[in-house]
């Protein structure tokens, strides 16, 4: 696929900063560098590839609008593997939009979210799976994450998956000579040498698939969910987990009405965290909303954190509560542990059995929430979790794609068990091959490709 025009975009965030960045791509970038740029202290001067050149932008009627450093990057050796022009101007608006503006008048357009970067992918710079990588590393909430990102972008992934499919395209060849050549009896050995290796490549598959989970977690997070009666604590635990005064507190019930959500990081994974409003009957209108609200949240959480009051016996609503923790990922928190402590510990763990850990704390004094984090992330990895290995699935469309190869080869095996035809074992191996493809963009319809690309930041 050949692209013929020129993009521009602002590359930089919008707002007001030290330095912005005007990003031109394409075969005229050059050529528009040309006309809006001049060179400093020099009536004429030469673009050098990869050199940073100083100078002015200037517009129609020879105006400065900004003094500026100019990049030019030669293609193929650039981001796109086209000629690149970046323009690094004072990071105002003005000033950027200005030069955007002027660009745009000498010939580009404006570019598309993430054209930058999908034109990377259709020059055949990055795969798919790297240029997914590029936006989850400007996504990243955590190191954990920023990690595994660099990882796929350098092309571990990437690199691993092509491999599985080059050994299918071989597998399919091995086929083809024992179809075109069946007086030699060699289908037997034939078939069960095929088998073998695609119940190796079935492995490696599923070696792939055990990390997706915790590659989700690490990218999407954990959303956990904060739940209770009113005034037992949990506005305070939410301020203490981001460590800053998130949510008001007060002795008032009912002074949370709707969720709030923070993102936190607890050793390098993300974890969003909602505090809700406190489940009880009431006539309010709008807390019954909030209400309704949390509950919904309950039924969507990973995790459910459910903070009692010690200070107080046992009630019904708290009973009521520590019903939604059956039969999932949950935890308790005794909080006011400073005062009086009139709440059975003994009663909870009956009713909510053995797997639930329970952490005491006083939110007031800061005690017992280095616990509770340690808690929330052991609950979801055993052990230090480290991204170390290039192979980790974080991307649920890589995750689902796998899950189609793996399915149609064990449906070639299950063809070569049943002595089918080897040419109908080859249709599975082909859709197999097919889907591997697009994991890594081979064989991928540019409806998905645009719908990935679609999701980018503007100017990447």
């Amino acid at each position: 696929m050949f692209i013929e025009d020129t993009i521009a975009a602002i590359a930089t965030p919008p707002g007001e900063g030290g330095i912005g960045i005007v990003r031109i791509s394409g075969p005229k970038a050059l050529d528009i560098a040309k006309e809006v740029f001049v060179f400093s202290g020099k009536k004429n001067g030469t673009f050098k590839d990869r050199y940073l050149h100083y100078g002015k932008v200037v517009d129609e009627k020879g105006d400065i609008i900004d003094e500026v450093l100019l990049a030019y990057m030669k293609g193929p050796r650039s981001y796109t593997a086209e000629d690149v022009v970046e323009i690094h101007c004072h990071g105002g608006i003005i000033p950027i939009t200005s030069i955007l503006k002027e660009v745009i008048k000498k010939g580009a357009r404006l570019a598309e979210p993430g054209e930058f970067t999908k034109r990377a992918f259709l020059n055949g710079r990055i795969d798919l799976v790297q240029a997914e990588a590029v936006m989850d590393l400007i996504c990243a909430k955590t190191e954990k994450l920023a990690k595994a990102s660099i990882n796929q972008m350098e092309g571990g992934l990437s690199g691993h998956i092509k491999r599985m499919r080059e050994r299918l395209i071989d597998i399919m060849a091995h086929i083809e000579v024992t179809i075109d050549y069946p007086e030699e009896d060699i289908d037997e050995i034939a078939s069960q040498s095929i088998r073998k290796d695609i119940t190796g490549i079935v492995s490696d598959i599923d070696h792939l698939l055990s990390t997706a989970e915790h590659g989700k977690l690490i990218r999407q997070g954990i959303k956990a969910v904060i739940v209770g009666k009113t005034n037992v604590g949990k506005s305070s635990l939410l301020n203490a987990l981001v460590k800053e005064e998130r949510a008001i507190v007060t002795d008032i019930p009912g002074t949370t009405r709707d969720v709030i959500e923070e993102f936190i990081n607890i050793k390098g994974v993300a974890v969003r965290i909602i505090d809700t409003a406190g489940i009880r009957e009431t006539l309010d209108q709008v807390e019954q909303i909030g209400i309704q609200r949390s509950k919904q949240n309950i039924e969507r959480a990973d995790l459910i954190i459910t903070v009692l009051d010690a200070s107080s016996p046992l009630e019904d609503q708290d009973r009521e509560i520590l019903e939604y923790l059956k039969d999932r990922k949950a935890l308790v928190i005794l909080n006011k542990i400073d005062k009086p402590v009139k709440l059975d510990r003994k009663q909870i763990e009956e009713l909510i059995g053995s797997e639930i850990p329970i952490v005491e704390t006083s939110l007031t004094l800061g005690k017992g929430i280095d616990k509770v984090e340690d808690i929330i992330y052991k609950m979801f990895f055993r052990g230090e979790l480290e991204i170390s290995d290039d192979l980790m699935i974080t991307n649920i469309r890589h995750q689902e794609t796998l899950n189609k190869a793996r399915k149609y080869l064990l449906d070639a095996l299950e063809g070569i068990d049943n002595e089918l035809p080897m040419d109908i074992v080859s249709i599975d191996l082909r859709s197999a091959v097919d889907s591997l493809g697009a994991i890594t963009g081979e064989t991928v319809t540019e409806d998905l490709i645009d719908k990935i690309f679609s999701e980018f930041c503007l100017g990447k």
